[in-house]
This record gives structure tokens, sequence and C-alpha cells, in this order.
């Protein structure tokens, strides 16, 4: 408890503080030209349409293609109580992704701003399967940034804004996935607080917007997500993943994120919406769930408070990745008696990648485990990154994946709920 009160206090405090660097409204960019001297594209820099004295525009496409065989799932689940359901196993190939970034400035440089348009092609027919949305931004001074519009929550590191620069082709591990907040309105401020250490505190709608009307929400407005990570040796701001650039000298990241929200069940996406993000059960319920525990009752409402700590290293090509969680769910309302008044989960996920020939092929291996009160599920995957072009602009992901009675799955997520066994994917990934 004393540990979640001191993040408070620094959330609080960061936001008063001013920072040394400017943060991008647009997506991340790949580090190689930095952190070589070579002069190439960089993934995510995109085609510059526009550029004069009063604004700029560039264009960037994301695209993913994506074949996931799920055959070697068992073809039922049971739940904690016991509740049985067969599960509906994939083996197909999806234009599984494709993202238009439109970037730049206005006026000024300080003034930028940030559209884009946001497809899940695996979930076609389904709410917020296309989303078009964005932010704009403003650079007070060389210490504070400042924004407003739909933005993710640093619940976790694979939030910080480093997406795509993952080991995993747009799967975050299983513990990560279950654990984390994702994308909402809000306003923010995030910076440098003294050299290499950064921050962002953000105030949003609620955990998960995509999928939710505006009258779904409730009226409180109290989400709230603080993140505060240290890098040295030319990590990289945003904290990508993997070492495709090759660290002459030990780099290392330090990280820490606090969140609290208040949520309902009116205000939770659909089971399958992307980047779904309910807070479940360690069996996959819904908490939301009618009859979720099994006794006729329904959670109306609960408080949600998530604590999550992260490091990393990278040297000579390769990376280790460490990640911890704790999740606090209180202050439950509902329709009936429940057998808990209050729960704590948590986890930790573990990623390791090594360059097998430099610029070009990384292995990888990922592992997940959460110790919940209605189950222990667990995750191993292993995979490989092709980077076509020597940098990250390209990269084509086989992967195989080991999972036991994950919690968490939807349509653009890899896994299902309840799945065990084995499944294999294959991701090519355009990222211009």
């Amino acid at each position: 408890m004393k540990i979640r009160f001191l993040f408070i206090i620094i959330g609080l405090c960061t936001g008063c503080l001013q920072a040394l660097a400017q943060i991008q409204s647009n997506p991340p960019e790949d580090d190689t030209t930095r952190t070589t001297g070579i002069s190439e594209h960089r993934a995510g820099s995109g085609f510059l349409l526009v550029n004069n004295k009063n604004a700029t525009l560039s264009f960037s496409p994301y695209i993913t293609i994506r074949y996931l065989n799920q055959s070697g799932f068992d073809d039922t689940y049971t739940d904690y109580f016991g509740r049985t359901s067969t599960l509906d196993k994939r083996n197909d190939l999806q234009f599984q992704k494709v993202t238009l970034y439109f970037k730049g400035w206005l006026a000024t440089p300080k003034f930028r701003y940030f559209v884009y348009v946001w497809t899940s092609n695996s979930n076609q027919g389904l709410g917020a399967q296309v989303v078009i949305g964005g932010n704009l931004q403003y650079q007070i001074n060389k210490y504070l940034d400042v924004g407003a519009g739909i933005g993710p929550l640093p619940t976790t590191r694979s939030l910080y804004g480093q997406w795509p620069f993952w080991l995993r082709q747009d799967a975050r591990p299983m513990a990560d996935e279950y654990f984390r907040g994702s994308f909402t309105s809000g306003i923010w401020a995030q910076g440098e607080i003294v050299e290499n250490v950064y921050y962002k505190t953000m105030l949003g709608n609620n955990l998960s917007q995509l999928g939710v009307d505006a009258g779904q929400m409730d009226n409180k407005f109290d989400t709230w997500s603080t993140a505060l990570w240290w890098v040295t040796g030319d990590y990289g701001r945003l904290a990508p993943y993997g070492d495709p650039e090759n660290h002459e000298k030990v780099a290392t990241l330090l990280a820490g994120s606090f969140t609290r929200s208040t949520e309902t069940a009116q205000s939770q996406p659909g089971s399958d919406a992307p980047e779904n993000s309910q807070i479940r059960l360690s069996d996959g319920t819904g908490l939301f769930n009618g009859n979720a525990f099994g006794n006729g009752s329904q959670v109306l409402e609960a408080t949600y408070q998530m604590m999550d700590i992260n490091g990393g290293l990278k040297y000579k090509g390769f990376s280790l990745d460490l990640e911890f969680y704790m999740r606090w769910i209180s202050n439950l309302k509902s329709n009936g008696q429940l057998p808990v008044s209050r729960l704590f989960d948590k986890g930790f996920t573990a990623q390791a990648s090594g360059m097998v020939v430099p610029k070009k092929l990384m292995a990888y291996a990922t592992g997940s485990y959460i110790d919940g009160e209605y189950g222990k599920p667990w995750e191993v995957t292993a995979g490989l990154n092709w980077f076509v072009m020597g940098n990250r602009i390209i990269r084509i992901n086989p992967e195989v994946m080991f999972v036991d009675r994950s919690p968490v799955g939807y349509f653009s997520y890899p896994t299902l709920v309840g799945a065990k066994g084995t499944a294999f994917m294959i991701n090519v990934e355009l990222f211009w």
C-alpha cells in the first residue's frame, strides 16, 4: 500500500515538473540512424508530403498480414467454476491490420497533430473494426509537453509508445495482455525530468474506449495512469524491445507505472473488440459478466488499481526484459451477494532475444505467468524476426506458442480465452 501511495505522489509531482525533450505525437521511428550514424530511411518516418515555413505533413503506412493456426489447442475449456465451453479455433489468413498515419506541425513545430485511420480486419463486422482517431500536442518548453485526444494509458511498458517495435509482431505476452489498460480519450503531460529520466501522466475516460460509445461510459472521468522510466547507454527513449542496432556498450532500462480507474459493466469493450482490455478473473471469466462468480450475481462497478515494475538490458545484439505486475480490484458493487470483497493478482513476463545474423535475423523467446485467485495460467513463445532490409521497415515473423489455460484472447490476438496447447503464426509487417 505504501508503494502505491508513493507512485501517486510521484505522479502528481511530475505533472508540475519540467522535462527535457520533445515528445512525438507521431508513431515511433527506428533508432538506426541515430545509433549507427548511417543515413537511411527510418521505419515510421513516412513520406514527407508538405514542408514549408507554416506546416509539415507526413504520411506513414503500417500493414500486416497474419497466418494463424490454432488447431493444436484443446477443443473445450472448463473454468474455475466448472463451466465448460467449446473453443472456436482458427486456421486462416488475414490481412490483419492497416494503419494510415498523418502527422506534422502547424504554425510552429511546438504545435503538433497526429491523425490516423486504423483497421483490424480480423474483426470484420464488429464495433471498432475501423477507427479514426488522433491527438493534438504542444511543447510548452523543452521540459513539458501536453496533449489531448486518444492515446495509450502507460499502464505497462508496451504502452510507453514504442509499438510496433516489439519482439512478437503485434502481440503482447499473455501476462501483459491480462493486466494492462489500453487506449482512451484524455489529457496528458510527458517529458524528461532529468537527463534520461522520462515520465508520462494521463487522465482519461476509462481503461479502454475502443468499441465503447459515450453513453456507455460512467461520468467519473477518474482513470489515471503515470509511468516513470530511466534509460542508460542509448537504450531508446520509448524503450523499444530487442537490439538489432547492436549496442556496443551496455544499455539499461528501469521503469514503473501505477494506474487507477473506476470501471463499470457498461463501460467495458466487447469481448472480441480490438485492443480489448476487459478486466478478467485469472480463469478468463470477465469480471462484469452475468453470473461471473457462479452464484447468480453480477458485478456492476469496481475499482481497478495496477502497479507495474519493469527493466531491460541490451548489449551487442542481445536483449533481456523483465516485467512484474500487481493488480488490485476493490470496491465491488453488484446486484446481489458476492463471494469476495476484493481481488489481488500478480504475475510476470520475461523476454529475451539475440541477433543470429547482425541486422538481419533475430531469435527470441518469451514467457508469462499469472498467479491469480482463480487460476495460474502460463505461456511460452519462441520465434524469429527476419529484417528483410536490415532495418525495422519490413520483417517476417514466424512464432510458435505453448499456452496453458490462457485468460485472454480476441480476434486480433493469437490465442483464445481458455486455450491450452500449441499454436503457430507467421506475420509479414511493413512500417514505412
